[in-house]
């Protein structure tokens, strides 16, 4: 008979394959682990995460009454909760589960399988150590406000509104400009299908402005978000339109009477056309409500436009407010979606701000859109460009930016192809380095555009120059080994998609990392790539790495379904592994404080636990009252990720995390230590 506290433990050693197989004899290591203190029994298995040998673990607990489970196999952020949950049902404690990595730490790193072998003994048996040491832990519940926020109002941040508020869910979707539809709004039609991008977007634009369960909070900023998953407290800056939207009706007789009409740059236009101090971004903005440019509007600059503000005189329904202010507006919501979009690259070279007909592919998208500033007609410096050169990768492949932005071989493709409708004489040279034409129907698209254009391959590393020569522009740049030369009317530099300026501070608010090009990081970029770092806070679109317009709305149907989850649930389980504090050590020095990168710990005041008694006393002294409190740190379960930096930096030792505590890690380090 097996004693009440006795360890028991199974020990599953894995072939993955050939993956671990090939470099490590799986049968000697599960033969070594059965000799060892506690193993009751010890299996080798071709794919122990196969239900047949996720089976055999659940068998081998009832048989053999284990209350220890170790599986040698590949890395626990692929499987360890696979494995957890085999416990569970099989009624052991989830956390009396160990994952010693042979793959990832030493099959796929070593080719010297004798030596694999003992690498992978040794993992194995410091696994065994740790686990007998183990403890096991419950799961905490947290109520989930039914609520939901998406961050950014272009088209990912619009069908994740649509995909929550359709699911019942109360959304609050928030966007820093006056109207939303983030730049496919900019576009004029699509690839590979050629469809009017406002075609396409301004129905969903409209749903969401109509939508019983969308609030939608048009230039507003996050400012603020507190708390975690079930409960994030937010606050929101609604900034003065100086316009009622209750009133406004959209007319335009504001902007037509502005003393400013078409001399400010438009931001929508990408400064290719003029607007006033008071505007509507685009005609089918949403919603569809004038905004004064506090930054140029003579009244608010100055303190008077004449002597009276036009806008004021000429509008129908006494919709202009100068006397508007700023609004906070806070809220609790129970999960996140961000979908902030991104900027696009800057040219600082090819000409770019030098020579006026060097443009980039969103100033052309502009040009030959109908309701752009020539009205769908490719005007640049006065006349329609004969002689057009397309330059790849301007600003990404390089050594600042590494990373492929995706879409440009696409978008110069339907470019260059709407070129030669609008321009048929036209003559379009590609600068390409390589075409990369990945999704559904994107290859067909590249072959038909490829018979149309002339597409001309060039080394990226290989230098080029856009010059002006007798009034025209050259391109110089070697091509494929030959130096050569493109005469053009206009250059378009197909420029990169890089994160949005104010990245970084929404990163700050929502404590999520960026990755090494400053888009938002994934918690795993194959299994849980809309997930982040915070639980209860899902990335979507190009915030999170560029992407077309099709992988956008997939992947933000997919944020808006895993941040619906919680809240359909009406409540979430949080892992308890977690940090703990010991208050009879802690002095409230607040170290942890100043490390935790997730604001999970807080220094506060608590009633030394020999001194309650002591209350009744009301003869004691004021020093006495002092000393009757004590400062310690206290954390957060919900907000706590187990990440031990505060166990790591207290100077008293009163901090340790549950899972991860000094003997069980000590155990682990002595065995892999042994000869």
């Amino acid at each position: 008979m097996k004693e009440k506290n006795e360890v028991r433990i199974g020990v599953y050693v894995c072939h993955c394959g050939t993956n671990i197989a090939a470099t490590v004899d799986v049968e000697e290591v599960a033969e070594f682990a059965s000799k060892m203190k506690n193993v009751v029994v010890s299996r080798a298995y071709r794919y122990m995460c196969s239900e047949p040998g996720q089976e055999m673990i659940k068998k081998d607990i009832r048989e053999f009454g284990l209350n220890r489970i170790v599986v040698a196999s590949c890395s626990p952020r692929m499987h360890e909760q696979t494995f957890r949950r085999v416990c569970e049902e099989a009624g052991l404690n989830p956390y009396c589960y160990e994952q010693a990595n042979i793959r990832e730490q030493c099959s796929w790193v070593h080719t010297d399988r004798k030596k694999a072998t003992e690498k992978a003994k040794a993992l194995v048996r410091a696994a065994i150590e740790r686990v007998a040491a183990l403890e096991p832990l419950s799961r905490k519940k947290v109520r989930v406000v039914p609520r939901a926020l998406v961050i950014g109002g272009g088209v990912a941040g619009i069908y994740a509104a649509l995909e929550l508020a359709n699911k019942g869910i109360e959304t609050v979707l928030v966007e820093k400009e006056p109207s939303i539809g983030g730049h496919m709004a900019q576009l004029d039609k699509t690839f590979p299908t050629l469809d009017c991008s406002l075609c396409i977007l301004t129905p969903k634009m409209v749903e969401v402005s109509r939508h019983p369960r969308i609030k939608l909070l048009t230039y507003s900023e996050v400012e603020s978000v507190e708390g975690f998953i079930g409960n994030f407290k937010v606050r929101v800056r609604k900034k003065a339109r100086f316009v009622d939207e209750a009133k406004c009706t959209g007319c335009g007789l504001c902007s037509e009477a502005c003393r400013l009409r078409d001399r400010i740059p438009s931001e929508f236009e990408a400064g290719l056309g003029k607007r006033s101090a008071i505007y509507i971004p685009f005609p089918q903005a949403v919603p569809s409500v004038y905004v004064i440019d506090a930054d140029n509007c003579l009244m608010i600059t100055k303190g008077k436009c004449g002597k009276s503000p036009r806008c004021v005189e000429v509008c129908p329904t006494d919709a202009i407010d100068f006397s508007q202010k700023d609004e906070i507006i806070e809220f609790s919501v129970g999960t996140i979606v961000v979908a902030t979009g991104f900027d696009v690259y800057k040219p600082h070279d090819y000409g770019y701000g030098r020579f006026e007909e060097v443009i980039t592919s969103l100033e052309l998208e502009r040009l030959m859109n109908a309701s752009g500033p020539t009205g769908g007609k490719i005007i640049v410096n006065g006349r329609e460009p004969k002689r057009i050169v397309f330059i790849s990768c301007v600003g990404s492949r390089s050594e600042e930016r590494p990373y492929c932005s995706r879409i440009c071989c696409m978008y110069i493709m339907k470019q260059a192809h709407l070129i030669k409708e609008k321009i048929p004489d036209a003559h379009v040279t590609v600068l390409y380095t390589d075409v990369r034409a990945y999704g559904k129907g994107y290859e067909e698209f590249y072959e038909r555009v490829r018979a149309e254009v002339n597409y001309v391959r060039r080394e990226l590393d290989e230098p080029i120059e856009v010059i002006k020569q007798n009034g025209s522009l050259v391109v110089r740049a070697v091509c494929e080994g030959k130096q050569r030369e493109f005469q053009a009317d206009i250059v378009v530099l197909a420029t990169a998609v890089v994160p949005r300026r104010d990245a970084d501070e929404i990163a700050r608010i929502l404590k999520i990392p960026r990755d090494a090009n400053g888009f938002f990081l994934e918690a795993h970029p194959k299994l849980r790539p809309v997930d982040t770092a915070i639980d209860g806070v899902f990335s979507a679109g190009c915030c999170q790495s560029p992407k077309d317009i099709q992988d956008s709305v997939a992947q933000a149907v997919g944020a808006a379904i895993k941040a619906s989850v919680p809240i359909l649930r009406g409540s979430v389980e949080v892992e308890p592994t977690v940090a703990f504090v010991d208050e009879n050590i802690c002095v409230g020095c607040g170290t942890c404080v100043s490390v935790c990168p997730f604001g999970a710990v807080s220094v506060e005041q608590v009633e030394h636990s020999d001194m309650r008694a002591w209350v009744s006393n009301k003869a004691a002294k004021s020093s006495e009252w002092r000393e009757r409190w004590k400062r310690v740190a206290s954390v957060n379960d919900v907000l706590c990720k187990g990440c031990g930096s505060c166990a790591a930096a207290c100077p008293s030792g009163a901090i340790s995390v549950f899972h991860f505590n000094e003997r069980q890690l000590i155990a682990q380090i002595d065995a892999l230590s042994e000869e």
